[in-house]
Formats: C-alpha cells, sequence, structure tokens
C-alpha cells in the first residue's frame, strides 16, 4: 500500500490534467483518489488489462504507455476499435452495466502504468460533495460525451464505402486534429488496416496509388495532405 500511495503521488501531475479531474485543485485530486482507494497496477507490452466475457467493476485511467481497444472475431480477424493515451479513461461503460460481460479486448500496446478504481465509489464521496463531488461528476459526463463523439467519427469513417474514401476521410480528420496538413498518426500500416476495417494489402496500395497521383505523401506514419 505504501508503494502505491508513492507511485500516485508521483503520477499526480498527470492525474490532474485528466479530464476527469479538470477544474480540481491539487488537495482535491489527493482526496478523491485516497477516498476512491485508488491504485496503481503495471501491465507489459502485450498484456490484457481487461478481455472479452469479463464483467468489470473498476474505471480504468491511462498513466503511461498506449492501450488500444480491439476486437476479434472467431475466425481471428482483428479491429482496433480505439487508442487509449495518457490521461484517459476506459472502462467506465462495463463499469456502470456492472453485470455485462466486456465485448472488447483491452489491451497494452507498450508496458503500461494504470489507475484504477470502482466506479460505485465515486457516488460515495458524500464528506466531500459541497467541494468537489459536483464538478467530479460533471468532468466524469464530459468524458463520456467526448467519448460519443469520437465513437461518431469513427462510424463517418467506417461508413464511406471504398477503402480510399474511409482512409482519406481518417487523413482528413487527423490534419484537422493537428492543425496542419502534415501530422502523424498513431498507428503502422497493419494497425490503420484494422482500425478502418480494410484489407491491408488493397489499404498500401490505394495509399501508394494516391501518392502517384499526387494528393498525399507518406514515410511510415508521417503523412502530408496535398490540394492536387
Amino acid at each position: 500500500m505504501e508503494k502505491c500511495k508513492k507511485e500516485i503521488k508521483e503520477y499526480l501531475p498527470i492525474i490532474k490534467k485528466a479530464k476527469l479531474f479538470s477544474k480540481l485543485e491539487q488537495d482535491a485530486v489527493e482526496s478523491i483518489l485516497h477516498c476512491l482507494s485508488a491504485e496503481i497496477r503495471s501491465y507489459q507490452k502485450g498484456e490484457f488489462i481487461f478481455r472479452i466475457g469479463e464483467s468489470i467493476s473498476e474505471v480504468a485511467l491511462l498513466l503511461e504507455g498506449c492501450i488500444y481497444i480491439q476486437r476479434e472475431d472467431y475466425w481471428g480477424n482483428l479491429s482496433i476499435l480505439s487508442e487509449i493515451s495518457q490521461g484517459e479513461l476506459f472502462g467506465e461503460t462495463y463499469a456502470v452495466l456492472e453485470s455485462d460481460a466486456m465485448v472488447n479486448n483491452v489491451l497494452a500496446v507498450t508496458d503500461c502504468e494504470v489507475l484504477f478504481f470502482p466506479f460505485a465509489a465515486l457516488f460515495q464521496l458524500c464528506s466531500f460533495r459541497c467541494c468537489f463531488y459536483t464538478q467530479l461528476i460533471q468532468n466524469l459526463f464530459i468524458v463520456m460525451a467526448s467519448k460519443n463523439r469520437i465513437l461518431a467519427q469513427k462510424l463517418g469513417h467506417m461508413s464511406q464505402r471504398t477503402t480510399r474514401e474511409k482512409l482519406l476521410s481518417y487523413l482528413s480528420e487527423q490534419s484537422v486534429k493537428a492543425g496542419s496538413s502534415s501530422f502523424t498518426i498513431p498507428f503502422n500500416r497493419q494497425q490503420l488496416a484494422d482500425f478502418l476495417s480494410v484489407d491491408r494489402s488493397a489499404m498500401s496500395n490505394e495509399l501508394s496509388k494516391m501518392k502517384r497521383e499526387g494528393k498525399l505523401d507518406f514515410y511510415r506514419s508521417y503523412f502530408t495532405l496535398k490540394e492536387s
């Protein structure tokens, strides 16, 4: 337990920047984490954090590393549903629906440090309601609304009919997000194909065609969109 306390203190700057704790002072964040009995767990690259079929009651916040939420069908076809980055919350939907089993895997893409706390405990912070409870719950709803928006954006990519249209939809969004025609995406080629649910070879061929046509340029995960 002492080790967990020490680790949490070490990660407080990251935790405080998380959307869940937005507009809360550090003392308030520390009090919340103490009341939630929050603890940190370490995961190695390739290790599952949550697995399909599990029922969970804890919410998780990524402190360090990278995580993919992914689904694998009966035949082993993989789809990456989303990437979890530092400071992001995950698992909250299934923690709310405690009796429902996970339908996705949550995988550590790199070595990870993850903060866990029981979801139900968020609604039991009685002694602190006047100070910061309202802000905390408001933050939680903002986080969940933001995730719904991201899901809608991905559905927008997936609704495109062709591999080219899916690629252009995704790359256009990444350009807007970066505020530049040049940007780096968080996927390698196979991961991008899994994210867009397209065949990797067909996707690579389409990227090469668009490069020859002068629509874009790329080197590994670095892309530049062109106006031609």
